[in-house]
């Protein structure tokens, strides 16, 4: 009875889920406009000049001595507690598991993988083009300086230019970048901003980065957030590719070509949006065509039932089903009990 009781209740949740059973018409993809490629040049020259300043020991590596100088974890200590939670938003473990939780429930419900391999690409350009020249430039961070004025240049750092802030700039700006709508495009790039500016911020306050690592960070992070639309011919011929893979998984399972193990496993996400499942016929078997799996029988196992959500049937509660009659009694008969009761309704008491 609870059992149907909450099954009963869950109906409107899956039909909310189900309502999309492909992806959005509206969703445009972003394209490599005339705008796009003047920012993405400018941003590009700004990242070039930034790091000729710091090679040849300019104004800008002066300025990075003064701030570390200034130390601004003594200046404002009060809120220093306060910044050291506020950087995780630039790491980039914890900042990728959540866009990716969320991403991922929109690939889910709009039936597209857009999302997440948005995200994958996005972080892999991240990974190569800075991790490359933090080790190409070799720098130390303001901890670990050793010469007073010096840019700190291929000594073995990591730090240059900024790993927290161009994390933080690609990891909330890949939601401006995949939203729906323009309104929700350009508050989620404000917001993105404000954080990834404020990530840049902190790490210069608790001393891990110089400025000119700040720059760097965030012109670097930007660079792939503009550049990003010219790997979406690739992003769309990934996802064609996992989506035909699981069509052959489909029809390797239909074909009984799978172990009963694996196939309990992958039947969720063979049959994601509920427009497949197994031990079903298929659409054309449906429309009269002649059909193998519509005219067998069901025979599979428990493992392979498809959830309770995915059938199209609603659900029966318990007083809309037929009420199932005995026909007898299934306690076993007791020949001696019944003598004795027909011969006296109370045992016999006294001698």
């Amino acid at each position: 009875m609870r059992t149907d009781q909450m099954l009963a209740r869950l109906e409107p949740v899956f039909a909310r889920l189900d309502r999309e059973p492909e992806r959005p018409a509206h969703l445009q993809t972003p394209q490599m406009s005339r705008h796009r490629v003047v920012l993405l040049s400018a941003t590009l020259a700004f990242y070039l000049v930034t790091v000729v300043a710091v090679l040849t020991t300019s104004w800008l590596v002066r300025l990075d001595w003064q701030i570390m100088f200034f130390r601004p974890y003594e200046q404002w200590p009060q809120v220093h507690a306060f910044l050291d939670y506020l950087v995780v938003l630039g790491q980039r473990g914890p900042t990728a598991v959540m866009v990716a939780a969320w991403l991922g429930w929109r690939s889910w419900r709009q039936h597209t993988l857009r999302p997440l391999i948005a995200l994958g690409v996005a972080l892999l350009l991240l990974n190569i083009t800075v991790g490359s020249v933090k080790l190409g430039l070799g720098r130390l961070g303001p901890h670990y300086a050793t010469q007073i004025g010096s840019a700190e240049l291929f000594a073995g750092g990591d730090i240059f230019p900024s790993g927290h802030t161009a994390n933080a700039v690609v990891t909330w700006g890949i939601l401006a970048y995949l939203a729906s709508t323009t309104v929700t495009r350009r508050v989620l790039s404000v917001v993105s901003a404000v954080v990834s500016l404020s990530v840049g911020a902190t790490t210069v306050y608790l001393g891990t980065h110089w400025v000119s690592d700040v720059l760097l960070g965030w012109t670097a992070g930007l660079l792939i957030m503009l550049a990003l639309p010219w790997f979406e011919p690739l992003i769309s011929r990934a996802e064609a590719y996992v989506f035909e893979l699981r069509e052959q998984w489909r029809r390797r399972l239909e074909e009984g070509r799978i172990s009963e193990p694996v196939a309990a496993a992958i039947t969720p996400l063979l049959s994601a949006g509920g427009k497949w499942q197994p031990g079903r016929a298929p659409a054309d078997a449906e429309d009269g065509a002649p059909a193998s799996a519509a005219q067998a029988p069901a025979t599979h196992s428990p493992a392979l039932r498809p959830a309770a959500h995915q059938l199209s049937r609603q659900h029966v509660i318990r007083s809309e089903r037929t009420p199932l009659t005995p026909g007898g009694s299934r306690r076993p008969a007791h020949t001696e009990r019944a003598s004795a009761r027909g011969a006296s309704a109370r045992p016999a008491t006294g001698g």
